[in-house]
């Protein structure tokens, strides 16, 4: 069962409740595929990453993120800072009430090859997919914008 719902230039989503959210997500990319997550929390695919805490960049919450969600270690400079979107309509709505605009900091990840990664609570399942595979996958709204740019403008990416 779902316990957050996400929307993307809804107008029929809920009001906010919550001050904006800043969160920082991950495009990991190895041999042209990209490297998505099922989430628990809602049953679809998405992006590694998760909330900035207070007294962290955005750099290192991605660096924190995939640790905790992947089990990697990688060096900060590895990480290329491509787009904040952050446009008004991008909501998260919780079960226990809390509605969060979310403004998104995404990152490039290119690994040369498949590492070996842990599932953590946070995913039931990690996977890579090619373009044509993503045709096939529920991605979650938030992303899925953000998944189509990184295929419509990376040459090179199958």
């Amino acid at each position: 069962m779902a316990i957050v719902k996400f929307y993307r230039g809804d107008p029929n989503a809920p009001k906010t409740t919550m001050p904006a959210h800043l969160g920082a997500n991950v495009l990991i990319i190895c041999n042209g595929k990209l490297l998505l997550e099922k989430r628990a929390d809602s049953d679809v695919w998405g992006l590694v990453g998760g909330g900035v805490k207070k007294q962290e960049t955005e750099l290192q919450a991605i660096t924190r993120e995939v640790y905790e969600e992947l089990g990697l270690r990688i060096s900060p400079d590895r990480f290329e800072k491509l787009r904040v979107y952050g446009e008004p309509g991008r909501i998260a709505a919780y079960q226990d009430g809390s509605i969060w605009r979310m403004v998104v900091v995404v990152y490039r990840l290119q690994l040369e090859e498949e590492p070996a990664m842990k599932i953590s609570k946070e995913s039931k399942e990690l996977r890579f997919f090619t373009k044509e595979e993503m045709q096939e996958v529920e991605v979650v709204v938030t992303h899925s914008d953000i998944v189509e740019d990184w295929f419509l403008n990376s040459e090179g990416v199958q």
